[in-house]
């Protein structure tokens, strides 16, 4: 067994395999907790925490006095639009009700890149971010979000918005462009600013429904698996494996806008659709906005290492558009651990205050 993981998701993810391979169709009912303890040999605790992840993830569902049983659907075609499994609203923390970023952290960090880079901050930084930033946002990917990619597919941007914008002019004006309805209204806004023609997708309670996803003409679909704003929507488990059948036709592309996801309140990492994603046509999308503050207007991008090219030579010109002393602070927060202390931090109080809900 890999020791570096806890037992719990260790089992999770053994039970979530023989969920995908279809060894446990919709609609079975699992092993009880206390059978899986003895077959597996672990604790009752152990068990629960597994079982839990399934149901947050969009796995299985439980139901009182019953048990748990599969929601996930794996069938190659779409899931009927009145057949998809309903995930669950998660808890979620409300706009502007968590503390900020320390401050006293923040600026310790600005004076050591001062005391440490001196005159290197005034230099200018290579057009895809500079290399210190993207390093450590590839190792922070890498530990949380499943992602490992070298710091070469990552670009840095002033803010989603803009990065927005620099999918547009890679892909292409041609193309027909869905996003969820209702969605963040800046999405809509930059892509009509860019003058491309959009499908809204109406959204169901897990996600784009079916149909309307099925029926849509458009070759690159934004979505935000995590948490849709304002609806609060999150993409379940199959779900975000249906986008995942739609792009497999040739040419179509997803950007997976991962706004918000650091502070989710499961056990482990929300699952990305872009580390699921076999035929390297998912582009991920974060920023800094939340986690650290709404006036660092600082985003980053990651490429698949197939659209590296056509990056290069259709949007590779263009400068970044984020200082280098800013870059050089958000990279000493990731690499000193103190970005992630915060991110754990308000996490923890959030599943206290659900818990004391």
């Amino acid at each position: 067994m890999n020791m570096q993981k806890p037992a719990y998701l260790q089992l999770y993810e053994t039970l979530r395999q023989k969920i995908i391979a279809g060894d446990w169709p919709a609609g079975t009912r699992l092993p009880s907790r206390r059978q899986t303890a003895h077959d597996r040999q672990v604790s009752a605790v152990t068990v629960d925490h597994s079982y839990e992840l399934l149901c947050q993830e969009g796995y299985t569902e439980a139901r009182p006095r019953s048990g748990y049983y599969v929601i996930y659907r794996s069938g190659d075609g779409f899931a009927h639009p009145e057949a998809a499994p309903v995930r669950q609203p998660q808890s979620h923390a409300p706009v502007g009700d968590r503390q900020s970023f320390p401050f006293g952290v923040l600026a310790r960090a600005m004076r050591r890149v001062l005391t440490e880079y001196g005159e290197a901050i005034l230099e200018k930084t290579p057009n895809m971010g500079c290399e210190y930033l993207r390093g450590a946002v590839s190792r922070y990917l890498a530990r949380n979000r499943g992602i490992r990619v070298p710091a070469e597919q990552i670009v840095i941007g002033s803010g989603a918005e803009y990065l927005y914008g620099l999918v547009v002019e890679m892909l292409g004006r041609e193309r027909r462009y869905a996003i969820e309805s209702p969605s963040y209204a800046k999405i809509e806004q930059v892509y009509r600013a860019k003058g491309v023609a959009c499908d809204l997708l109406p959204l169901g309670q897990d996600g784009i429904r079916s149909g309307a996803l099925a029926g849509t003409e458009a070759t690159v679909l934004h979505i935000t698996p995590y948490r849709s704003y304002p609806s609060g929507v999150t993409a379940s488990a199959s779900k975000r494996r249906e986008y995942l059948r739609w792009a497999e036709a040739a040419g179509r592309y997803i950007v997976e806008d991962d706004f918000e996801s650091e502070f989710s309140l499961l056990r482990k990492p929300e699952e990305t659709v872009f580390s699921q994603a076999e035929r390297q046509n998912v582009i991920y999308l974060n920023s800094f906005s939340r986690t650290v503050s709404p006036a660092v207007r600082v985003g980053y991008m990651v490429l698949p290492a197939r659209l590296m090219p056509l990056f290069a030579d259709r949007v590779g010109f263009y400068s970044c558009t984020v200082p280098t002393f800013e870059q050089y602070v958000l990279a000493t927060l990731m690499d000193s651990g103190d970005f992630e202390r915060h991110i754990n931090r308000i996490r923890r109080e959030e599943r206290r205050r659900g818990q004391g809900a």
